[in-house]
């Protein structure tokens, strides 16, 4: 029987990474493979630490990157579930100490969901001169069947660095209610981005927001959406600066096709008169020229579109 479990352990991990075409790391590569409530597989390295608990509907992870270290190579995660229905909650707490560096890398898949929910909860704290990247990539299957509720709180120390990307541009999105939060310390640069395609009747919903808290903080966030058919959009982004000389900007835009129907809400605030902040919103359609030129290649007209909206959010 034990055995046996190992093997369908392998398989199961040799299927996630399948999902995301992801099939071996080197050995001085970190990553962490989550299934549902299970933590299947890791390898860790110098100055990362990870500590996980199972839950009843999925797994509770703390991380930690000591102090001084700089990881070399990207820390890789993927959370999944391969089969059609369930749960997975992911309640994540990181630590980035002072003057350490990381990236972490995301795959999030559920290739074969009719009715799956994915729920994360985390919190990310980066001390004084501390960075990380973070990018975030979905797969999704053609038909949805998935509901994404990722909440995030930030904290960023004096001088720190914050960067993520969210983005989910193949397979129906199904439902995203995205909400991300930072606090913003003196000298600190957060900076968030999103690209999503819509799909069918995807309903997605964007909330992100930059507290400038800190004399020279810095905050930015983009929010790049399209969607088609019967899709729906909304983008709540915004910053506000309460110190001298903090800098933000807001980029809202949204491609629309079909009966699909978008909203963006670009909100800027400023509590202090040496404080400055930009934003730009823009909903419109596909470039007519360019889907011409396609179509006079032979490709149909959803080809076109598909084609031309990829390589904007690309």
């Amino acid at each position: 029987m034990a055995e046996q479990s190992i093997i369908d352990k392998d398989a199961l991990i040799a299927e996630l990474l399948a999902s995301i075409n992801q099939h071996k790391f080197a050995p001085d590569v970190a990553h962490i493979e989550i299934h549902g409530n299970e933590v299947l597989n890791r390898n860790l390295v110098d100055g990362l630490i990870v500590e996980s608990q199972s839950l009843k509907d999925g797994v509770s992870v703390r991380i930690k990157v000591k102090r001084g270290v700089t990881i070399k190579n990207p820390v890789h995660f993927c959370f999944g579930l391969i089969p059609e229905n369930g749960v997975q909650r992911i309640v994540i707490n990181t630590v980035i100490e002072e003057g350490a560096h990381a990236q972490f890398i995301a795959n999030c898949t559920f290739p074969n969901a009719i009715n799956i929910q994915h729920l994360m909860n985390a919190e990310i704290e980066l001390e004084k001169g501390a960075s990380l990247s973070y990018f975030e990539r979905h797969v999704h299957g053609p038909n949805g069947g998935v509901k994404i509720v990722p909440v995030t709180k930030v904290r960023l120390g004096e001088g720190a660095r914050f960067s993520t990307e969210f983005e989910l541009i193949k397979g129906a999105a199904g439902v995203i209610e995205l909400d991300y939060a930072a606090e913003v310390e003196k000298d600190a640069t957060v900076d968030m981005k999103t690209r999503i395609f819509g799909r069918l009747e995807d309903s997605i919903h964007i909330r992100e927001s930059a507290n400038l808290l800190g004399e020279s903080s810095t905050g930015i966030l983009t929010s790049h959406i399209a969607i088609k058919d019967k899709a729906s959009a909304i983008i709540e982004n915004e910053i506000v600066a309460n110190a001298p000389y903090a800098r933000g900007h807001v980029d809202c835009k949204e491609i629309v096709q079909n009966e699909a129907r978008a909203r963006a809400i670009p909100i800027v605030q400023v509590n202090s008169h040496l404080a400055h902040v930009t934003h730009e919103a823009a909903i419109g359609s596909v470039d007519s020229k360019q889907l011409e030129t396609l179509l006079s290649r032979g490709l149909t007209e959803d080809e076109a579109t598909d084609l031309i909206i990829e390589g904007l959010l690309s």
